[in-house]
């Protein structure tokens, strides 16, 4: 199987299934010297794991991570980041029915047919557990984009046909975690909630929509014309379980506007504060990004999940036989993926930001 790494200089391997012994994985480029925050690596691998509360998924699994090389007395040698999370809440005899069925809308059918085996326990290496890796290498590039001042906060705009109205701007972004949902509008949220507990007890799913604004990001990052910066986000993002569309800046909403309302004008900076030309934009519906290349305005996009595949419902599918079947789902699966998918988008965020960062450093001046 090809295509478990990501990046080009900071770069993230990963392993494992969902219901198998444990997670892991290897991180390369990472510069030494890092000073290495476990706790604020614990802490963000709790955002995602499941168990934290009624709208997500009951699996309990402690998801503490253990590191394995690259790290010594609290810093980064510049040697490969290797790590294990172990899979402690595993329960195979959820899936001993799906042993030999197709289920709807899952990755069961198309493993079959390119490998000829698949590990039925939870979709094996197609389950959104193989993500909590990608925690770990974004916590790591997280705290290298912090010596550069550059942040980064997801949040859930959008639960079905219920949505944040406010532009990212107007809202609080520290407030994104104060609750189950993670969206910083309070009022909203409640609505979310209750309609995510309402899918759930009908045994249904429900998808939606998370944005993303990375801040502070210098101007100059991106490789045309292949490695365009919002490509490798696009990439990132559409590399993420349940992810069915990625638009950036005024994404499909532009094609309502004209050239002369769109484009993004210069004006100068009175007062810049380094050497060079740091102009002011009087918009921002490039999102941050123009010929691939970070411009230094606030890189903001929204990425679309779709419903959760696994229901609580009777649905008309195939077995390995190419019978009709019925099937239902059974065993622990969120309702909404999105609570849980907020720090998996900062997280490969973090990691093309990263990435790009290390790779600006090395073009010629």
């Amino acid at each position: 199987m090809a295509g478990n790494s990501f990046g080009t200089i900071f770069r993230l391997t990963t392993f494992g299934e969902s219901h198998g012994e444990a997670m892991g994985g290897v991180i390369d480029g990472c510069p030494s010297g890092l000073e290495i925050d476990l706790d604020f690596i614990q802490l963000e691998l709790g955002r995602r794991k499941p168990g934290q509360s009624g709208i997500v998924s009951e699996r309990m699994e402690s998801d503490n991570v253990t590191f394995l090389s690259g790290i010594f007395e609290g810093k980064t040698t510049g040697t490969p980041i290797g790590f294990i999370i172990k899979n402690e809440n595993q329960r195979v005899q959820d899936y001993k029915h799906v042993e030999d069925i197709y289920r709807p809308s899952h990755a069961d059918f198309v493993y079959d047919k390119k490998y000829g085996v698949r590990d039925y326990r939870g979709g094996g290496r197609a389950s959104a557990r193989e993500t909590v890796c990608r925690i770990v290498g974004g916590a790591i590039a997280k705290l290298l984009l912090k010596k550069s001042g550059i942040q980064i906060y997801a949040y859930t705009s959008q639960v079905g046909e219920i949505s944040v109205r406010k532009n990212y701007s107007e809202l609080d972004l520290a407030k994104t975690d104060s609750n189950i949902v993670r969206c910083p509008d309070a009022a909203v949220a409640e609505k979310m909630i209750q309609k995510i507990e309402e899918v759930r007890k009908a045994g249904d799913t429900i998808g939606g929509v998370i944005t993303c604004v990375a801040q502070s990001v210098p101007a100059g990052l991106g490789e045309p014309v292949f490695d365009k910066l919002h490509a490798d986000l696009g990439k990132a993002m559409l590399s993420i379980n349940a992810v069915k569309g990625f638009e950036i800046g005024s994404g499909f909403e532009g094609v309502k506007m004209l050239g002369s309302e769109h484009n993004d004008g210069l004006t100068p900076n009175p007062s810049p504060l380094e050497r060079g030309i740091h102009p002011v934009f009087n918009s921002n519906f490039s999102g941050g990004i123009q010929g691939g290349i970070s411009n230094g305005e606030d890189i903001y996009f929204r990425v679309a999940f779709k419903p959760v595949s696994t229901i609580m419902q009777a649905q008309t599918t195939i077995n390995t036989k190419g019978e009709e079947v019925e099937f239902t789902g059974k065993g622990r699966h969120d309702p909404c993926v999105l609570p849980r998918a907020v720090p998996i988008v900062e997280a490969m965020t973090a990691l093309v930001l990263a990435d790009h960062l290390l790779r600006n450093k090395t073009a010629a001046v």
